[in-house]
């Protein structure tokens, strides 16, 4: 079992890490006001949901298996006025990537299918499967921030 333990701590540190990157590389070339621009009247900025992925991260995987006691508002992640700079948002997200890889780094095998439970985790049974949505989640994202970016080199 330990080398199966392995494998799933290789497998989505390793992913979890090319995210973050990927995010890093689609923010790179925004402005500012970029970054916080909204070019639709429908969903969000680049910014708001680099906030969502932070708060997503810290909560479901900070809070509930690491036990960090981060305090999620989830409405702010998406309605947040204060616009921060970029690098200093960026920060925050690259903080909760690295928590994220020390917490499945730090998974033994019984961890892994320990039971989840968590306000708006939508029947998650374990540890193992709320880590691996979390992943699908911030590459769901990932694909709207690529929308943004091709949006700002257009316009």
């Amino acid at each position: 079992m330990s080398n199966l333990r392995a494998t799933i701590a290789a497998g989505l540190t390793e992913r979890y890490a090319a995210l973050g990157s990927r995010v890093r590389e689609l923010a790179g070339p925004l402005t500012e006001e970029q970054f916080w621009c909204k070019p639709f009247p429908f969903g969000n900025s680049f910014g708001h949901l680099v906030l969502h992925l932070t708060g997503n991260l810290n909560y479901y995987v900070g809070t509930q298996i690491a036990g960090t006691g981060y305090v999620r508002d989830r409405d702010r992640e998406f309605t947040d006025t204060r616009r921060a700079p970029k690098e200093e948002v960026l920060q925050r997200f690259d903080e909760a990537i690295a928590m994220v890889v020390r917490t499945v780094q730090a998974q033994s095998d019984e961890d892994w299918s320990a039971p989840y439970d968590a306000v708006g985790a939508g029947g998650v049974g374990s540890r193992f499967h709320m880590v691996l949505k979390c992943a699908a989640h911030v590459d769901h994202h990932v694909g709207q921030m690529i929308y943004l970016g091709f949006e700002f080199r257009r316009l």
